[in-house]
């Protein structure tokens, strides 16, 4: 029976993907045969269940191929007898993870639901989900970090934490860390000021094993936070450590980066997450809404899939806009209230544009259109500048340099507008009340 297996699995090596077979495949093992019974031998319980939900029917119909008659398999974890002996199925037992918010050793808490068991794979996504899985478990030895790009929404912050929830479960004494490069750049200086970088240094370089590092695009034009990130990452990749980027942008694409962190945050695997395609859309739905004990008719979720195709962030808002709304108005969800909804967040897109937000900024600050696309460095200026560019990277689908161009800007001028209003608005109540207050008559005056 044992050849039988290994016939099964060049069977199955050509008709799926090489990184899926090399995943999830490859590993399974023959253990034993008993009668008409074949049990397999699985590396973990996640992987387990992998196999199971997603390669137990053609394991199945190819090794009943193989055999010519009909057989019953068992999937097991290896070294565990599990109670499926006694059922001769492809059986499925849950991936044990935190039942609360995982603290890191450092830095910010890992979101509970940010696992790889919530985490919905399709062909947008599933290479970047094998490579992140692959880094976790330490199946590729020889593969130490990652770099997850993709524009905001598409999931990357979740597969990030996804890693560090995943890891601790394995080792809850692991020292994971998981921090913005913003939260970094602010230790880093808070260090300094208060003369406590060596601290500092030891924390990164000798007391991590894990660093996720979200956002590092925001190092752009920080020369001492890259020199010292840098030497840090040569610390970790000599010691063998784990690292994990996201940013909205290549490292070749972020502006007054040195040369040798750019080196350093391209020399691992790059995978990019691209926006789902219908039917990974559908499945999003599906599980956002179970999870959240939602019952939405198919053909709603329907009508949302196709509509909503941007990124996750928007399928969740749509969501989440149809759920409450029949909420507060005592209405079922059908496809009258969903359009209702729907109709109103694709229009905004589809009619805001970069003048039109230009135009609305220059109302709210009082400022001519040629000011605010001037040289001018006056606050009264730059601050309803960096706000117009930003909602026009929040609102349109243009390019960093397109938006730039609009304002005769430099692309590096406008990532730093971009991030000079998010760091803004996370520590100004009264700047965060302005945005929400333009954004409100932005979506107002399309309507």
């Amino acid at each position: 029976m044992e050849s039988i297996w290994n016939t099964t699995k060049t069977l199955i090596k050509n008709r799926i993907p090489g990184h899926s077979y090399r995943m999830w495949i490859e590993p399974v093992v023959f253990k034993r045969a008993d009668d008409n019974v074949l049990v397999l031998s699985c590396p973990n319980l996640f992987s387990k269940k992998r196999v199971q939900e997603h390669y137990g029917n053609l394991i199945v119909s190819e090794i009943q191929e193989a055999l010519g008659k009909p057989c019953q398999v068992v999937l097991e974890v290896a070294d565990q007898n599990t109670a499926s002996q006694s059922h001769p199925e492809i059986s499925y037992q849950k991936p044990l993870f935190p039942q609360a918010e995982a603290q890191p050793s450092s830095g910010r808490f890992l979101r509970r639901d940010y696992t790889f068991d919530q985490f919905v794979v399709g062909g947008n996504n599933d290479f970047a989900y094998s490579a992140s899985l692959a880094l976790a478990s330490g199946k590729k030895k020889q593969q130490h970090s990652l770099f997850l790009l993709s524009k905001t929404g598409m999931g990357k912050s979740h597969l990030t934490q996804a890693v560090g929830n995943y890891i601790l479960s394995e080792n809850p004494s692991e020292k994971v860390y998981y921090i913005t490069a913003e939260d970094f750049s602010n230790e880093m200086v808070a260090a300094l000021q208060h003369d406590t970088i060596g601290d500092f240094k030891r924390k990164y370089r000798s007391g991590c094993n894990v660093l996720l590092l979200d956002d590092v695009h925001y190092l752009s034009g920080k020369e001492r936070t890259q020199v010292e990130l840098a030497m840090t990452l040569d610390t970790l990749y000599d010691a063998g450590k784990k690292i994990i980027f996201s940013s909205c942008y290549l490292p070749g694409e972020i502006p007054r980066l040195n040369d040798k962190l750019r080196s350093r945050l391209s020399g691992g695997l790059i995978s990019a997450i691209d926006p789902p395609n219908f039917r990974t859309r559908m499945r999003i739905l599906q599980k956002k809404a179970a999870g959240s004990g939602i019952q939405m008719p198919n053909e709603v979720t329907q009508y949302l899939a196709s509509e909503l195709t941007e990124n996750v962030r928007q399928l969740e808002s749509g969501l989440i806009g149809v759920t409450a709304k029949s909420s507060l108005l005592g209405m079922p969800v059908n496809m009258n209230l969903a359009e209702s909804v729907i109709r109103n967040i694709v229009r905004q897109r589809k009619q805001i544009t970069v003048d039109v937000i230009k135009k609305l900024v220059c109302q709210e600050f009082r400022i001519s259109h040629q000011d605010i696309i001037s040289a001018s460095r006056r606050q009264a200026v730059v601050r309803p500048r960096q706000i117009a560019i930003y909602l026009s990277r929040r609102y349109t689908d243009s390019p960093l340099q397109a938006i730039g161009k609009s304002f005769n800007r430099y692309h590096a001028t406008v990532l730093h507008s971009i991030n000079a209003v998010e760091k803004g608005v996370r520590e100004s109540v009264a700047l965060q009340k302005q945005i929400d207050n333009i954004c409100q008559k932005l979506e107002e005056n399309v309507c």
